[in-house]
């Protein structure tokens, strides 16, 4: 008698979470991952050094810069490095040979080492964007009251809503980031090229304007389509910058920050997508 057919093995979401939770876990152990949390919130805490500098209400806006450079920086190392050792040294070390022998699908591998990636990133701009709070709160009770005649100052006022846009914006920023960190991985054959091309690849994306500049006003038409590949491929992460910070105590525009979250989150999406298909067609 000849065996039955075997269904195929379907997609679970199940399994994604059991991935991703073990992600996280793993993630959080690795020392980057406490070295650029420590060392952000270090940066943070210490703009609160500058109290002794008359810098009036200014220096509200220069802790808010401060603190969110502080964020995209070290937000951008720890999400390149910890996507790559999360999928390299899986590859590198042979030990996702056990965990695919398994009923696992290669694509809620892929989903799961996202979700647990980004996951940590998210912990990541959460705490940084508390401290920052903190600090300009802080900071803003120190400041001497205004004279009684004297008209308020915009830079007085804390940016506590753009804040927490731009930390929000920041999140999906490097959740879009750490998809295409995969895509790279999914296909490289050592984690050093594989950190050396997503860094080219963060370059080339907040750099991503002048490709779309060379593409509305090119001289010829291989400029104008070079630029118009580099600008539709590549996400623009100019988008996710800190001007929401100068929006003033009532924060950006509500539409404008949705409309940058959901081009992110379109963007990973596609780069996940591909992520996957790569991840499947590589031999292991």
């Amino acid at each position: 008698m000849s065996n039955p057919p075997t269904e195929p093995l379907r997609f679970s979401f199940r399994r994604v979470s059991v991935l991703a939770e073990h992600a996280f876990r793993e993630a959080v152990r690795q020392r980057v991952f406490q070295f650029t949390t420590l060392l952000a919130a270090v940066l943070v805490v210490g703009s609160l050094g500058l109290r002794e500098l008359d810098f009036g209400g200014a220096e509200l806006k220069f802790v808010a810069d401060f603190g969110h450079g502080a964020l995209v920086l070290f937000g951008s190392v720890l999400t390149i490095v910890t996507t790559v050792q999360l999928l390299g040294g899986e590859l590198e070390n042979r030990t996702l040979l056990p965990v695919l022998a398994r009923p696992v699908r290669r694509s809620e591998f892929i989903c799961g080492k996202f979700l647990g990636a980004w996951a940590v990133v998210l912990a990541f701009c959460a705490v940084v964007t508390a401290l920052l709070l903190g600090a300009l709160w802080l900071r803003m009770l120190s400041l001497p009251p205004p004279l009684p005649d004297a008209p308020l100052v915009p830079a007085a006022v804390a940016p506590y809503a753009g804040v927490l846009a731009g930390g929000a914006l920041q999140a999906v920023k490097f959740g879009l980031l750490a998809a295409m960190v995969l895509l790279v991985g999914s296909y490289s054959q050592s984690t050093l090229f594989a950190q050396a091309s997503s860094f080219l690849v963060l370059a080339i994306c907040h750099l991503q304007y002048l490709a779309r500049d060379a593409w509305q006003t090119g001289h010829g038409w291989l400029e104008r389509f070079g630029g118009g590949l580099i600008g539709l491929v590549f996400p623009n992460f100019q988008l996710f910058g800190g001007e929401y910070l100068t929006s003033g105590a009532g924060g950006p525009e509500p539409l404008i920050v949705a409309r940058v979250a959901l081009y992110g989150l379109a963007y990973t999406a596609v780069f996940l997508a591909l992520a996957v298909w790569s991840f499947r067609r590589r031999e292991i």
